[in-house]
């Protein structure tokens, strides 16, 4: 039998928001993507599938039953009739990218408007036939989802032996100097060539033209004004964003805005390492207590001044050199096996998401598939 989504259940929108998060709370908080944070409070008592209602549109689903809080942003569709909620979810989940398609195969739309929910198409085959496609699908993805937790683990264990790799180095303090970033860099001021792309530092720690990347992730700056120009090698250091990892060397030409500072070294520091210890400063915490922000876990180090008197701690040219070139064969092999442990968790995602349609589609007769299991 085919319906329509509004015909099988209910639909409403949570009422938190980011800033109602409890770490230490008892119930779930269910936002906008994958991972749900905690709440001391719940707005809900109930069997629901959830869906975010912009960002990862058509990406994030949840399963819940029992007490949580949602976000205003995220869709909670509960009281289902006619239909199993735990068929509902694997459906939904199948199809529901195809409702927040914007007329296009590729192009995907910023928010949900809630008529793609209630004209959503559903096929409601009879009780037992759901349950017995609910209970197939449980079992296969189940393993599929270890897979991906193993591989997922593998990652975060290939993270902290490169985090441990840079607190051994950066965490020491004898044979070395002191000195602060006015005394070790050299702040430019260029100005960009006409036309020239627009340069970014990432996170990551990699600093490249915008165009090299994709579009999400950066913070534009409101001022149209002051554009500066960026060489390659030059350190580029995001003045909001360097507490998250914003900075480091560029591999472009290019410009960007009057929220980096662009840099050099003044006598004869390695700059690839300057930029690593000024990374690792901002992701550990330590530049948060010097230039503290109104902006929630952030810095603000806009004002050159603030920037330049952050103090740093040396080693020798030749040490820094050889740590460097030490830390980027070692990211090198990191980096490569994050790749395939990536590579494996997306083709596992790929297969889950077939399998799904092909069972909630009758493509796979799921009892025959349980019994050849």
């Amino acid at each position: 039998m085919a319906t329509r989504l509004r015909f099988v259940c209910d639909i409403a929108t949570g009422s938190g928001d980011t800033q109602d998060a409890e770490p230490e709370g008892e119930y779930h908080f269910y936002v906008r993507s994958p991972h749900p944070l905690r709440s001391t409070g719940f707005t809900f008592d109930t069997e629901a599938v959830l869906t975010a209602g912009d960002g990862a549109v058509g990406e994030v689903f949840h399963h819940v039953r029992g007490k949580f809080h949602a976000h205003q942003r995220v869709y909670v569709l509960s009281n289902f009739r006619h239909i199993l909620p735990r068929y509902f979810y694997y459906y939904f989940s199948s199809f529901f990218r195809l409702m927040a398609q914007d007329g296009s195969a590729r192009t995907t739309v910023d928010s949900v408007r809630r008529w793609m929910l209630t004209d959503m198409p559903f096929v409601l085959p009879p009780l037992d036939e759901q349950r017995a496609i609910a209970d197939y699908l449980d079992n296969e993805t189940a393993q599929i989802d270890a897979l991906v937790a193993k591989q997922e683990g593998f990652i975060g264990l290939l993270r902290e032996r490169q985090e441990a790799f840079a607190d051994a180095e950066f965490q020491q303090r004898g044979d070395r100097r002191s000195a602060t970033v006015r005394q070790t860099l050299v702040r430019l001021d260029r100005s960009p060539l006409p036309g020239s792309g627009v340069v970014t530092a990432y996170r990551d720690g990699v600093v490249t033209l915008r165009a090299n990347r994709r579009a999400d992730g950066y913070t534009m700056s409101e001022a149209e004004a002051g554009y500066q120009g960026v060489l390659p090698g030059d350190i580029v250091f995001h003045a909001l964003d360097g507490f998250a990892g914003a900075v480091g060397i560029s591999d472009s030409e290019g410009q960007c805005s009057p929220v980096y500072h662009v840099c050099r070294p003044r006598y004869a520091d390695d700059a690839e390492y300057l930029a690593l210890l000024i990374r690792y400063m901002g992701t550990s915490g330590f530049l948060s207590t010097q230039a503290p922000s109104t902006r929630q876990r952030s810095v603000d180090f806009r004002n050159w001044g603030t920037f330049a008197r952050v103090p740093l701690v040396l080693p020798t040219v030749d040490h820094q050199k050889k740590f460097v070139a030490e830390y980027q064969a070692h990211s090198a092999r990191f980096d490569g096996l994050i790749a395939k442990a990536q590579e494996h968790i997306a083709l596992a995602k790929e297969r889950r998401s077939a399998l799904i349609t092909a069972a909630v589609t009758g493509q796979i007769d799921v009892r025959t598939a349980r019994m050849a299991g």
